[in-house]
């Protein structure tokens, strides 16, 4: 299972202009009603939900109820969705110093 990390139905910037551009994210944002809070809630869950998938994988190949091949896919699907939300997250953090250090 991929992280599912769209905050919207984002449409190609198009040719006219930045005006048209914000527009049109103003729209895809308000189309889907979720919050950048719930966006980010739903791939932590998602995150934590492989994770744990992994794990329970991992103990029935353990007790030999699965297969080699299962279980590297479990734990290569659960480390991507780490690495994406550490990514993420450290965007989020340095987007926060940056904004933090503005003079107002």
């Amino acid at each position: 299972m991929a992280v599912n990390l769209t905050i919207g139905a984002i449409s190609p910037v198009g040719t006219s202009g930045t005006s048209q551009a914000a527009g049109s994210a103003a729209t895809a944002g308000q189309a889907t009603g979720m919050s950048f809070a719930e966006a980010l809630q739903n791939a932590a869950s998602s995150t934590v939900g492989e994770l744990r998938n992994a794990e329970q994988i991992s103990a029935q190949a353990l007790q030999g109820k699965a297969d080699v091949r299962d279980v590297t896919d479990a734990v290569m699907n659960a480390q991507q969705n780490l690495q994406a939300a550490i990514a993420i997250r450290d965007k989020i953090v340095t987007a926060f110093l940056e904004i933090s250090r503005m003079q107002i």
